[in-house]
């Protein structure tokens, strides 16, 4: 099996899983942690294009783990990250990773809100270098090491 088809059949099965998970999490907390993720993720390379929020609009209205959650207010979360990382990288960056970090205390939480980085760094079928780098440093401040997730 190819690296992409291996890619792909992990990524199914992450997203199985924080399905699952997902629907545990239903708190303010995780809604927010979980968009700053996406945020994140979606600016990995420093900058967050017109393409990239209609993709991370979609997949929050789109995606069966988020359905728990309102999307206007998963929209409104997200675009306030977002917003905080293209007006200043590395402050809104620190915020975005604060925000995460807050789930520390409950690592079941904190494993779902990576579980959705990956799916989102991976929708596009390349989990880039930027996207994995994003990923590690928000399970660094949760305290989960990122070999877990194969990073």
């Amino acid at each position: 099996m190819g690296f992409f088809d291996q890619l792909k059949t992990r990524m199914a099965g992450l997203q199985a899983t924080a399905t699952t998970e997902v629907a545990k999490f239903k708190s303010k907390d995780f809604a927010k942690a979980s968009m700053a993720m996406c945020a994140l993720i979606a600016a990995a390379d420093g900058t967050i294009t017109a393409d990239e929020r209609r993709k991370t609009a979609g997949f929050i209205g789109s995606n069966e783990a988020l359905k728990v959650f309102e999307p206007s207010e998963l929209q409104d979360h997200f675009t306030f990250y977002a917003s905080k990382l293209e007006s200043d990288y590395d402050f809104g960056k620190v915020e975005a990773i604060a925000t995460i970090g807050k789930l520390k205390k409950d690592p079941p939480a904190a494993r779902a809100v990576i579980q959705v980085g990956i799916i989102v760094g991976g929708a596009d079928g390349d989990f880039d270098k930027d996207e994995q780098q994003a990923v590690r440093e928000a399970c660094l401040a949760v305290g989960i090491a990122p070999s877990e997730f194969d990073l």
